[in-house]
């Protein structure tokens, strides 16, 4: 095993060994989406999610918890392997698209990331579905980067145009269930990846007051990392968090090129951009709705009842 390797297990390790009540549970990762119906067909026919449950909500309680005047909700739960995600269309009031001209070093940028069992079958079922690309291929990252050496991925998009990416894992590199023997394609949610302009910030954040822990190191460059953002000259470092359970947050910082934009200030939950975070809290001190420095939304919940 590399030394980075060795690194990568040791935090892995150690944050699996705390104590689960001194670490938060992420439930699920929401996202904004214009019509409910055609989301659920897109990531139950093409990625074969399962729905878990649908839910109606308004009235005042509805309004607090999204922070929108006359809210009017309608949501689906829907599951991959052990993780869950929430698809929430607005009924009233509607709000904005995703900028067309959206790049992967915005601000406003976050994915889940769906791993796979085998990369090339999964391409060609994207193929078939006439997906829309992010990456122009799957790229495989280059045994010279230790960390992440090896991993195959690509990004897509949704019919909203939210971002997606599949990935597979090489022998030895990632959580040891994406290597269990299976039939399925797509096997559940590796992480939520966001753009992040200072790393320190955002841990003093997602670690220190969210309550995950830091699993894992990465810096990434080279033509791979580039192809697979669609960012000419792309350097990232990244920073993997996780919590007891549930998928981890990836922390995304482009030392090149620093021309990212930032979340638009006037940010809306009816916005199609706009993406949650649920995690319920190491302690009951945190409650509601939080917003990191760079305008990632955290909904801190009370249980992890599903």
């Amino acid at each position: 095993m590399s030394r980075a390797s060795t690194r990568l297990f040791v935090a892995f390790v150690l944050a699996a060994a705390l104590p689960a009540q001194q670490r938060a549970v992420v439930t699920t990762v929401g996202i904004t989406v214009r019509d409910l119906d055609r989301s659920i067909r897109f990531y139950t026919d093409v990625l074969r999610f399962a729905v878990v449950e649908r839910r109606d909500a308004h009235g005042a309680a509805e309004e607090r918890l999204r922070g929108v005047f006359g809210t009017h909700t309608e949501t689906a739960v829907l599951q991959l392997g052990e993780e869950r995600v929430e698809l929430v269309e607005f009924l009233a009031p509607r709000g904005r698209s995703v900028p067309e001209d959206s790049r992967s070093n915005d601000l406003w940028f976050q994915h889940i990331a769906i791993v796979v069992r085998d990369m090339d079958v999964a391409y060609e079922r994207l193929r078939e579905h006439r997906v829309q690309y992010a990456s122009p291929v799957p790229q495989t990252l280059p045994a010279s980067n230790p960390d992440a050496g090896g991993i195959r991925a690509f990004y897509f998009q949704d019919p909203d145009g939210h971002p997606l990416e599949v990935l597979q894992f090489p022998p030895g590199k990632g959580d040891p269930r994406w290597h269990m023997p299976t039939e399925e394609l797509f096997l559940g949610i590796d992480h939520t990846a966001i753009v992040v302009a200072d790393t320190a910030a955002s841990l003093a954040f997602w670690r220190d007051r969210v309550g995950l822990t830091v699993a894992g190191h990465a810096d990434n460059q080279g033509e791979e990392q580039e192809r697979l953002n669609n960012v000419r000259g792309a350097h990232l470092r990244i920073t993997t968090l996780r919590g007891a359970e549930g998928p981890g947050v990836e922390l995304l910082e482009y030392l090149t090129p620093r021309t990212g934009r930032a979340m638009p200030a006037d940010t809306a939950a009816n916005d199609l951009w706009h993406w949650f975070v649920t995690v319920v809290p190491a302690t009951v001190a945190a409650r509601g709705l939080a917003v990191d420095p760079d305008g990632h939304r955290v909904l801190f919940a009370s249980s992890t009842v599903r």
